[in-house]
């Protein structure tokens, strides 16, 4: 007998002890335990499922007894079987959705399991128990500081050995990188290595950046995900509040391809599907970036934006987007599928990106070289107080 039978079984024999449907609970025992032997498990996707046929053929060698026949369900023999049927089913849905959830998996589509269920799949990712989620709204409002300067990026402007491997997994893109490349400086207290880059996308019609600035979301979003290089694995990193340091980048809309960015949009069709794989040669991953502007970014600490939505990121958002085409855009948005190619039901991969949570208190600053509306916290006082009379004279002619 599965979990979930011994469980409503159990369930079946306090309603006997307390008096009330026991007679009909040992009834329901027999049919839990005898269908959660029909429960098909997909291990690959979680799916359970039951078929008719299995159902047809445990109907004919499972009987109501005579007693509840004669006395609690008078009629015909129709009447008997159409009931038997009833209660076959209602057993079969309470088993299918147990055992669906036994493996939780999460989505940004499906109301049962989209971000807004996370926290219910996976308590770290609840946003009322933790107050350092990603991600969140940038303030242009912000105050600089002096102490964030450029990031060493290191062997980010030259070709790695090997191979690199496009991944989609259901819930992005991702590139997998050698070793090679790292992070450094920056107010960084220490050097990161990077191991993979993904992305964060909306639909044909809509925005899908995870992070905003003032309100604004962008068409997509690119992370490049590091670990501190004292863990010796993911798993260390993840319980170390400052393990992982991402460079987020918004990525905006052209009317020319990005020619970089072609290394990774032209090998879009050999992953379309869930769990498909590709090789693609290495490129300097420099040139994807806004090179000219790399000073510039804003600076706070929160989590990964999936589960299990660990509190352990430092996270850099930098202020000049990427630039892409419009076919560009349209090749993640259009062409790539949260299913696998042999699904019953094909899925578009969209709007993969998570809500933004509150600040709670968290301390979200701008880089010393940061561009930030005149006024902002950023700007000397006496440079901001000094506008006020200028605009003042200025309504009366002078």
């Amino acid at each position: 007998m599965g979990l979930v039978a011994s469980h409503w079984a159990s369930a079946g024999r306090n309603r006997e002890v307390e008096g009330g449907g026991g007679v009909c609970g040992g009834v329901l025992d027999s049919l839990f335990a005898s269908m959660s032997l029909l429960i098909r498990k997909d291990h690959r996707t979680g799916n359970a499922t039951v078929h008719r046929s299995d159902l047809q053929k445990m109907k004919l060698s499972f009987h109501l007894p005579d007693y509840l026949r004669g006395t609690f369900f008078p009629g015909s023999p129709l009447y008997h079987s159409t009931l038997l049927d009833a209660m076959m089913w209602t057993v079969a849905l309470l088993l299918l959705t147990a055992a669906s959830s036994t493996e939780a998996d999460y989505c940004y589509s499906q109301p049962h399991c989209d971000p807004y269920s996370w926290g219910d799949l996976f308590p770290s990712c609840h946003p009322l128990l933790e107050h350092h989620h990603s991600p969140i709204n940038f303030d242009p409002h912000m105050p600089k500081s002096n102490s964030l300067g450029p990031l060493h990026l290191e062997g980010f402007d030259v070709t790695q050995p090997g191979h690199w491997t496009l991944t989609n997994d259901g819930h992005s893109v991702l590139l997998q990188v050698g070793s090679g490349m790292a992070v450094s400086g920056g107010g960084l207290l220490d050097e990161y290595h990077i191991i993979q880059l993904h992305f964060h996308w909306g639909g044909p019609a809509t925005n899908g950046s995870e992070h905003t600035v003032d309100g604004r979301r962008y068409p997509m979003e690119m992370h490049i995900v590091s670990v501190k290089s004292v863990h010796p694995n993911m798993s260390a990193a993840l319980e170390d509040p400052t393990g992982l340091a991402v460079l987020g980048f918004f990525i905006d809309v052209v009317y020319a391809d990005n020619v970089h960015f072609g290394h990774i949009s032209q090998m879009l069709s050999s992953v379309a599907y869930k769990g498909q794989t590709a090789k693609v040669k290495p490129f300097p991953l420099m040139g994807l970036l806004p090179r000219h502007n790399m000073s510039q970014y804003y600076r706070y600490y929160g989590s990964l934006t999936t589960p299990p939505c660990s509190q352990a990121v430092v996270w850099t958002l930098y202020q000049v987007p990427i630039y892409i085409s419009w076919s560009q855009l349209a090749q993640f948005t259009s062409q790539i599928f949260a299913t696998e190619e042999d699904a019953e039901q094909v899925t578009p991969l969209q709007n993969n990106f998570r809500h933004i949570h509150p600040t709670f208190g968290r301390s979200v600053t701008a880089s010393r070289d940061a561009i930030l509306p005149r006024g902002a916290a950023g700007w000397p006082i006496r440079a901001a107080a000094l506008l006020i009379p200028i605009t003042f004279l200025g309504s009366f002619g002078l």
